[in-house]
């Protein structure tokens, strides 16, 4: 198959799911059946599209113009091919969990929730795709739209207040700034708006001024990546049902705010270009003050799932330091980053959720000695958190390690002491939970029993018992998938064997 037939595939695939799944909403088995057998499909087409960037091809399909200047075109490089194997891998693991969770709580309205969800991953793969800004932002917004319904899904009068936030915060900054910045890119490159390797803006004669200006518009205007002070949205999301929390923090929306951080560091502004850039310098201080301020906050949250908004409010900013910091490393820490967190915070969320459909609760407090009767559960959790916090043989390891080194290379040492005292909090918000869930303290209360016959059901056990041994497995994949995207940093021996610790 030619590449482009597999990048049109990509994109197409997820419609005709979510196509199936509206004709058949009637038949849960063979609505979810769909979802299921879809997902792997979509997934394999993926592969091969990344086994072709791995080869060094660039797959491109070319649709048209929308207006003369502006066209759709998808190309898929080393960055991209990470994101896209990301979404759509954890589309999987996510669609099983769904099927569990979904009818062991009795939720509404599901045939509507899978087709967004469906609706929403192609979103995801036409970011991760994007050959130019122009794509990049209409995709962008389409994940924004799809996933408005998942936010309000419960209907009630919080679940709505939330999606309320969610939209007006991702549309207003998008529009306001990330519209802006893309206009103003068109403007200065001579109206082209493609990825260009080692920066679109490379050449072109600007000053620092307007180089700083266009900058701060790109970085707060992708809203989804939560840096503050535009991460209020995301809390406020966290009323939706728990899959659409993994959906938000770990396989697409907050990914794809992240990713295009780093896909326009690398291909609109390039290395020599950021590291000339003054509001960097500013901005890698917003990424330190989100990294430490949002940790401080989760310690202060019983709720489960708000403590895990704030934890993944705080990794989001470790991708777009990596971009601030323009190294090598840095830039590679940030993306291990994507990966990485995706595997140990989908297994969070999805533990949080196994609990709460076993048991109905949501408060940390409250789990003391649970652990006892939902062991699968909370060893997941203390693996995953593990791997947030940074410690080897876990994926979380290897994205500090490097953005340490890339703090050092950009002469930025001050900077690994935020990440060292990042890892300390992680340890703070983080490892109670678990630890106290299966090894209470004496005279702590005996668990409530479960609300459901039986516990948590089966998928919502086994999905998160699963990605708790991707972030092991993750670990000592490091040296094929840093070379796989080295290229991407205009240096293929970024991170080699040899180098590594």
């Amino acid at each position: 198959m030619t590449p482009e037939f597999l990048i049109a595939a990509a994109l197409v695939l997820p419609l005709i799911i979510a196509a199936g799944i509206a004709a058949l909403g009637k038949f849960p088995n063979l609505r979810e059946g769909v979802t299921i057998v879809g997902s792997f499909a979509l997934f394999a087409v993926v592969v091969q599209l990344t086994m072709m960037v791995s080869a060094g091809q660039r797959p491109e399909l070319f649709i048209g113009e929308a207006v003369p200047g502006l066209a759709f075109a998808f190309r898929l490089e080393p960055l991209g091919a990470l994101f896209a194997v990301v979404a759509s891998g954890l589309w999987i693991v996510n669609s099983f969990y769904s099927i569990g969770y979904m009818r062991g709580n009795r939720e509404r309205n599901q045939t509507r929730f899978y087709i967004c969800f469906a609706l929403a991953i192609c979103g995801a793969l036409g970011v991760a795709m994007s050959g130019n800004l122009f794509t990049l932002f209409v995709f962008y917004e389409v994940l924004t739209l799809s996933t408005y319904p998942l936010v309000a899904h419960k209907g009630d009068a919080a679940a709505q207040r939330g999606a309320r936030i969610y939209l007006l915060t991702l549309l207003g900054t998008s529009i306001g700034f990330f519209l802006t910045a893309v206009m103003w890119t068109w403007a200065l490159a001579g109206q082209r708006l493609d990825f260009v390797d080692g920066g679109l803006l490379a050449g072109v004669a600007m000053s620092p001024v307007v180089a700083s200006a266009l900058l701060l518009l790109f970085v707060f205007g992708l809203g989804k990546a939560a840096l503050m002070p535009f991460h209020f949205w995301l809390p406020n999301a966290m009323v939706a049902p728990t899959p659409v929390s993994a959906l938000l923090h770990a396989v697409a929306v907050v990914k794809a705010g992240v990713f295009a951080v780093m896909k326009i560091s690398v291909y609109i502004f390039g290395v020599d270009l950021m590291n000339a850039t003054p509001s960097a310098d500013f901005l890698i201080i917003v990424a330190c003050v989100t990294i430490v301020l949002a940790s401080l906050i989760a310690m202060t949250k019983d709720n489960l799932k708000a403590r895990l908004a704030y934890s993944t409010i705080a990794q989001l900013a470790y991708v777009t330091l990596g971009a601030l910091l323009a190294t090598q490393a840095g830039m590679m820490g940030g993306s291990l980053q994507i990966a990485a967190h995706a595997a140990g915070k989908i297994t969070l969320f999805m533990c949080a959720g196994a609990i709460y459909v076993a048991t109905g609760l949501t408060n940390v407090s409250d789990m003391k000695g649970l652990g006892r009767k939902m062991p699968i559960v909370f060893i997941a959790f203390f693996v995953a958190s593990l791997s947030i916090i940074g410690i080897p043989p876990l994926a979380g390891a290897w994205p500090k390690y490097e953005l340490m080194q890339g703090a050092v290379d950009g002469g930025a040492d001050w900077v690994l002491a935020v990440l060292i005292i990042s890892s300390l909090l992680n340890i703070a918000y983080l490892l109670p939970i678990p630890i106290l869930a299966l090894m209470p303290l004496p005279g702590t209360k005996p668990p409530k029993e479960f609300k459901r016959p039986g516990g948590a059901p089966a998928l919502t056990v086994a999905a998160p018992a699963f990605t708790a041994a991707l972030c092991v497995l993750l670990f000592f994949m490091i040296t094929p998938i840093s070379n796989f995207l080295a290229p991407a940093f205009e240096a293929p021996g970024t991170l080699i064997e040899a180098d590594l610790p």
